[in-house]
């Protein structure tokens, strides 16, 4: 799979565990747990990030950028967790609003990545 398809999997995929801390501070419960959600290279594209991505690829700005972001990402979606699973919905609540840094990261990540995508499509990095 190319560098572009992992990216585009990967942007889908973060949204999906946006809806996931959702449903996981409504109900209290999630099929994964904080420890393992707070570890970067746990989902697919952290696996990708990590372990099977071309070495040159590596050297780039923008990877170096994403995994910065995404490791970040996966922290503060622990975090999240946990409270939802200890039950403080109102704190896990507090730190999914707009504006907050969850927020501000996935975002940030986000973002990072489509420019990777575009920046991809303008010199072939894949």
């Amino acid at each position: 799979m190319s560098v572009h398809e992992e990216i585009n999997k990967a942007i889908a995929a973060h949204a999906m565990w946006k809806q996931k801390l959702r449903v996981a501070i409504d109900t209290g419960v999630c099929e994964s747990t904080p420890d393992k959600v707070k570890m970067d290279n746990n989902c697919a594209f952290g696996k990708w990030l990590h372990e099977r991505i071309d070495p040159k690829v590596k050297g780039t700005a923008h990877y170096k950028e994403v995994v910065d972001l995404h490791a970040r990402f996966h922290k503060e979606a622990g975090s999240i967790l946990e409270l939802a699973l200890n039950g403080n919905t109102d704190d896990a609540n507090k730190l999914m609003k707009i504006g907050s840094n969850f927020s501000s990261l996935s975002a940030g990540l986000t973002l990072k990545m489509k420019s990777w995508r575009e920046h991809l499509m303008d010199s072939k990095e894949s």
